[in-house]
């Protein structure tokens, strides 16, 4: 099963534009840039509209596939803008190129509008996953220009299809195989109307960190003149070996009965439960007294002794893994156990990020995600996997 396991967004006005009306969502599994235009604000509002309805998800596996799904999503988007444009006159004519992908089970579906790109780095080897909706690309399908002659181009910004202009889109779609890791890169065409794809796979050959090769995209782009504004979304993919035996293991190097007895069944925020602290009284009064307390051996054993017990939980619970929400709401996945010890010393420390929030689900899955139950990482990678393609029932465990 695949999962992303890393992924770094930049974004970057240019150098000869005074706003930046780019936009993009990263939250897994779905992944999109949003390339705004109409001028100043009504560009903006295209594309972070194209985001807003995006990020609201695209529905479970009952509402169709996940291409009939995405596309719909990328329809309703669509109309939203096309409603906001004909409502104001600021604003008429205004849209947006939209390049989504969605990361299943095993593959990856991508649904584009426009000429924002989707890329795949795969074996140290650069492919275009997309097809620019655009006069310049269609010239160079038909032969009329060079790749590099639709680079300078005077009308290499005028494209054919986008979100807005009109009541109804047709957005391209497509389901490509996925493997552990490949690359994906998506991006406006301020990147790729300034660099070529031969100057983009030298530096993602070149730079092996997403941060630096998110960086130093941009800044090449920047420095063949920065026309536009530049926006690279990168995501590496991971494989998930999901053993059914290691998700019937409930005992990892200590007994977790009693931990999960410990852990609360209904925590009050979104965020894993600590474990309240409470000191009694005698011990306040030793507290106090511990300057004029001289160890002895037995003492100085049932310390060390305690230690390598403390030491020994610790570490047998980064075998163990839950399902909780952050701060933010969006469920994720722990190593460790729900518990927070003195001196800010967490338990727990977090794996995987979803892109589906606690307010999205119903109260019956809610209240399974929130239970912080203890479980092999292949049961809660697969929990979330399910959550995120649409496949969780209200009663999954």
């Amino acid at each position: 099963m695949l999962r992303v396991a890393e992924h770094v967004e930049l974004t970057d006005t240019g150098l000869q534009r005074r706003a930046n009306e780019d936009a993009f969502l990263a939250r897994a599994p779905l992944f999109v840039v949003a390339d705004g235009m109409g001028g100043a604000q009504a560009g903006e509002v295209a594309s972070q509209s194209a985001i807003e309805v995006l990020s609201r998800g695209i529905g479970d596996s009952a509402d169709g596939s996940l291409e009939e799904r995405l596309s719909a999503a990328v329809q309703a988007a669509n109309a939203k803008i096309h409603g906001l444009s004909i409502a104001d006159d600021e604003r008429a004519g205004m849209g947006t190129t939209v390049t989504a992908a969605y990361i299943g089970e095993s593959d990856v579906t991508l649904v584009h509008v426009g000429d924002s790109r989707c890329y795949r780095w795969r074996a140290a080897q650069l492919e275009r996953l997309t097809d620019d909706h655009s006069l310049v690309e269609e010239m160079v399908r038909q032969g009329q220009l060079t790749e590099q002659e639709a680079l300078e181009h005077p009308q290499r910004s005028i494209i054919t299809r986008a979100l807005g202009p009109e009541a109804e889109v047709e957005p391209d779609s497509q389901t490509v195989d996925g493997r552990g890791g490949d690359l994906l890169l998506l991006c406006s065409d301020g990147l790729t109307t300034m660099i070529t794809d031969d100057e983009i796979a030298e530096i993602l050959r070149s730079n092996t960190q997403l941060t630096a090769a998110s960086r130093a995209l941009i800044a090449a782009a920047n420095k063949a003149g920065g026309r536009d504004n530049i926006t690279v979304v990168l995501l590496r993919l991971e494989e998930l070996d999901l053993d059914p035996q290691e998700a019937e293991q409930t005992q990892v190097g200590v007994s977790t009965a009693g931990l999960a007895a410990a852990a609360p069944s209904s925590p009050s925020s979104d965020q894993p439960a600590a474990v309240e602290q409470r000191i009694p009284q005698q011990a306040r009064v030793t507290e106090k007294r511990r300057r004029r307390f001289k160890p002895g051996l037995g003492t100085l054993l049932v310390i060390f002794a305690s230690a390598l017990l403390l030491s020994g939980v610790y570490f047998a619970s980064q075998a163990i893994y839950f399902v909780g929400a952050d701060n933010e709401g969006f469920v994720s996945v722990y190593q460790g156990v729900p518990y927070e010890l003195p001196l800010g010393i967490n338990l727990y420390r977090e794996d995987y990020v979803s892109g589906i929030n606690l307010s999205q689900l119903p109260s019956a899955q809610r209240a399974t995600i929130t239970d912080h139950r203890l479980r092999a990482r292949s049961d809660a990678d697969d929990l979330v996997r399910q959550l995120e393609l649409g496949q969780l029932g209200s009663g999954s465990p």
